[in-house]
This record gives structure tokens, sequence and C-alpha cells, in this order.
């Protein structure tokens, strides 16, 4: 009896050679799964809540990567939510509006970069990161 294992496929006859084995996907672990989790909610402040809470975390690179760039995005947000409010007619109609659209754009690129699990900055703002020490 012959394996159809070892069968050459062009000409249907049974061959010694045993199959190439293919390679297999990568597959993330938990731990990489709970440090990209952090990095996704850094963006709705939750995330950045855990990072501080959780010893753990302070050890994963992408999640300490998306807090820092979310936290400039908190900081940036405020300062703009401020002078939009302290402005009348302009900030109001203005500032205010496009302040946090342009928040939400950030946010929603950031949770795309941490969802891939890409170390990127975002978009203008995302050199400022970098004077972050923790």
């Amino acid at each position: 009896m012959f394996n159809p294992y070892f069968m050459d496929k062009q000409n249907n006859i049974p061959t010694q050679e045993a199959p190439v084995a293919q390679e297999q996907p990568k597959v993330e672990t938990k731990s990489e799964d709970t440090g990209k989790l952090c990095a996704i909610l850094a963006y709705l402040l939750v995330g950045i809540i855990w990072y501080f809470a959780d010893e753990k975390m302070k050890i994963k690179e992408l999640a300490k990567f998306h807090v820092k760039q979310s936290l400039v995005l908190l900081i940036i947000s405020t300062i703009l939510q401020i002078v939009g409010t302290v402005l009348p007619i302009i900030g109001w109609f203005i500032i205010l509006p496009l302040a946090s659209l342009f928040t939400l754009i950030w946010a929603i690129i950031g949770m795309v970069y941490a969802a891939n699990g890409e170390m990127k900055e975002l978009p203008l703002i995302g050199g400022y990161a970098k004077k972050f020490n923790f």
C-alpha cells in the first residue's frame, strides 16, 4: 500500500519524500494581547490608568509607546479646549469643534496603529511624546 501524502502531484506515482512542512502563522500570546489592548485603550484614557496601575504593563514597549502618544494627545486636546472655551465666538464656533474633530481623528489613528501592533507616531503631535521619561 502507498500513502497518499507521499505522492508525486503531477504524475500520481508514490514517492519516498516527506511533504514539506508549512510555516505556522504567528499566534499572539495572552501577554502580547494585554499589551496591545492596553495600547488601544490608552486613547480612551482607560489604558493610561491601566498602564500606571499595573506593574506588568510597564515592561510592554507597545503599551508604553501608545500611552506616551495618548498623553500628548490628552494634553494638546485639553489646551485646545481651554483656549476654545475662553475665546468668545471664534473659540466657541471654530476652535472647539475643530479641536474635538482633530482629537477624534488622532485617537482613531492611534487606535489603528495600536491594533496593528505598530509603533508609529501620531501625525503632527507624536514627536512630543519622546519628552516623557517613564
